[in-house]
């Protein structure tokens, strides 16, 4: 009786422990089933803000350094010119099937990438293959090297066996010129005084703000491109050249520049400086107060020349005239009073007369008072007007003239102190 006593009582003791143990385990498991729910609701919500599992949690400051230096890099690389394939700009512009129009640079055709960005494609054209490689180098290695809100941008080039050839933003709203030369396009007087500012900034950044001072050459309305927005945007720097600050002056070979835009250094065998883009500058905004070209043998014989007829109202303290004959409004005769000083400070014939740009930007703006300039004109002596609106230019190779579609004025009669003048 007692055996089977103990023994009933050891299966007891035996089930009771057995079944402790399966609840620990029970336990044990429902506890490791809710840390896994738990763990996998946590990823999971990290999976859907995050985008992935393979994205790590990292402090804000951290996260906000790389997402800004990705930025960095991103912007770094897209800024460089590309190097493109005579095949991609061919897909580009579709055969080169829209031509926007020609120069003696070229010519530039319409196209877009994949991305719907708009481009002109400038193909460069020359009469040799060394006057074309120099055009190639002078653009790429100036513009291509600089970017700001009031030069044209260079998205890349093609260097190839038989094209050279130059991407550009696209400029919807096409040069200056035509807003100033064709009665069919119009614009404000307060959207050309804009322009006229923007266009200094541009050409303040080239001289004062380039680790390398970029001198342009080529500064009129042709050249100054404007955005839907009718901003400016300096264009072809098919002529500029890089110049060390420490080097004041660079000697010229020939001709450079277009006439009737050009400072008189450029034609003279003798050291200029970047005081040629002011001059040029200044002539653009005679055009700009005239809304003509300033050289019009239509017009009486003492308007031919806008500038010279400008300074004359001007020495006579009778700019008002000349406003009121440009058909500017009364409410912009102050400011047009001023640009028409402003012009005539920038075409001083002594270079060290004018003032640079960044100066001519303040000026414009009205943050500094502009100085009654001395006469810009006396270098010219007993000059007689073509009989004849001609045009010129001058070619890719020399100095000579040819005809175009700028106009010139001819410079007669410089003296020997003058000449000594222009190598100071």
């Amino acid at each position: 009786m007692s055996d089977t006593y103990s023994t009933t009582t050891d299966n007891t003791n035996n089930s009771d422990a057995s079944g402790i143990v399966i609840a620990v385990v029970i336990v044990v498991i429902i506890v490791k089933i809710g840390i896994c729910f738990y763990v996998f609701r946590a990823c999971k919500k990290r999976f859907q803000v995050n985008g992935g599992f393979k994205q790590t949690v990292t402090p804000p400051d951290k996260q906000f350094m790389t997402l800004t230096m990705d930025k960095f890099l991103n912007d770094m690389e897209r800024e460089k010119p590309i190097r493109f394939t005579d095949q991609q700009l061919r897909i580009a512009t579709d055969n080169y099937s829209y031509h926007l129009g020609s120069g003696g640079f070229g010519s530039v055709y319409k196209g877009s990438f994949s991305n719907g960005t708009i481009i002109a494609v400038k193909v460069l054209l020359g009469s040799s293959d060394k006057r074309i490689d120099e055009q190639f180098m002078a653009e790429v290695g100036t513009i291509g090297k600089v970017h700001h809100f009031n030069l044209v941008r260079l998205y890349g080039f093609c260097f190839e066996r038989h094209l050279r050839a130059l991407v550009y933003e696209y400029m919807v709203n096409g040069p200056l010129e035509k807003y100033l030369f064709h009665e069919s396009t119009f614009l404000s007087f307060e959207k050309l005084h804009e322009i006229a500012i923007g266009t200094a900034r541009g050409i303040a950044y080239l001289h004062e703000e380039c680790q390398q001072r970029i001198i342009h050459y080529d500064i009129k309305p042709g050249n100054i491109l404007l955005d839907r927005n009718f901003c400016p945007k300096v264009a072809d720097f098919g002529l500029a050249k890089l110049c060390n600050r420490d080097h004041t002056h660079i000697t010229m070979t020939g001709g450079r520049g277009t006439p009737g835009y050009a400072a008189p250094e450029l034609w003279l065998p003798f050291p200029v400086t970047h005081k040629c883009d002011v001059y040029s500058f200044g002539m653009l905004l005679f055009e700009i107060i005239g809304r003509r070209k300033n050289h019009n043998i239509n017009l009486p014989e003492s308007e031919v020349w806008f500038p010279m007829y400008a300074w004359e109202k001007f020495a006579a303290e009778k700019v008002g005239e000349l406003i009121t004959s440009c058909g500017i409004d009364d409410k912009d005769r102050e400011i047009a009073e001023r640009i028409v000083k402003v012009a005539l400070s920038c075409v001083q014939y002594k270079p060290e007369a004018r003032p640079i740009m960044s100066v001519v930007v303040k000026m414009l703006e009205g943050s500094v008072e502009v100085p009654n300039p001395p006469n810009p004109f006396q270098y010219l002596i007993g000059w007689v007007p073509p009989t004849h609106d001609t045009d010129t230019n001058i070619t890719s190779d020399s100095s000579a003239l040819v005809t175009k579609s700028v106009p010139v004025l001819a410079t007669h009669a410089i003296t020997t102190e003058e000449i000594e003048l222009a190598s100071v």
